[in-house]
């Protein structure tokens, strides 16, 4: 078993960060010989989509080394998507989206041919059958019905790209951060990770 754990703020003392090293604690817990790849986005260099990525679209055989070169984080990054059985991904709320971190790294892991197909009937995912949990962390509240949750184009834009790709994702979200009551929002999400972690543990082994 392999867990893929992916930290996309760029604060070393931020809350995705704690509350996804508790997910991978957690699910050490009980897969002891599991291995944890983890990637830390605030400490990798993330190309941006330049001319060169329309190589993605050519047959594989025709790459120039300067086309491998390029494309070669994309492959590191899409390798350990494929590899792993699990994938926690840490992704604190900025300016009611993800960060730029995030952004980037997505923007590597979406590829033709590789993560997406596409047929007569539309795109189809091709990495599905993972289990993949998305943390967020969010200053205020944006509770499906409330007032604010029009602003929340995290879960959205995540789920829908995510999807894309073919992973079927849990959000848990640690929510008021920035408020009060954030020590008992971020003891109940504490709470909760254990929770699924041994839940997901259980049906992995049904």
């Amino acid at each position: 078993m392999k867990l893929l754990h992916v930290d996309s703020s760029a604060r070393h003392s931020s809350v995705s960060r704690k509350l996804t090293a508790r997910f991978a604690q957690e699910w050490k817990k009980h897969h002891p010989e599991g291995e944890v790849i983890y990637r830390d986005l605030s400490t990798t260099a993330l190309p941006p989509i330049t001319d060169d990525w329309g190589a993605t679209y050519v047959d594989e055989s025709t790459l120039t080394p300067a086309h491998r070169s390029y494309l070669s984080t994309s492959d590191t990054l899409i390798e350990e998507l494929r590899a792993a059985d699990t994938v926690v991904i840490g992704a604190p709320m900025y300016n009611f989206s993800i960060s730029s971190l995030l952004k980037a790294w997505i923007d590597q892991i979406v590829r033709r041919g590789k993560t997406v197909n596409f047929g007569p009937e539309g795109p189809r995912g091709l990495l599905g059958g993972k289990d993949v949990v998305v943390i967020t962390s969010r200053g205020g509240s944006f509770e499906k019905g409330s007032p604010t949750a029009s602003f929340d184009f995290q879960e959205p834009y995540l789920r829908a790209i995510l999807g894309f790709i073919g992973l079927d994702v849990t959000f848990i979200h640690a929510e008021k951060q920035a408020r009060p009551e954030a020590n008992a929002a971020f003891a109940a999400v504490t709470a909760q990770i254990s929770r699924i972690a041994s839940e997901r543990t259980q049906a992995q082994r049904a």
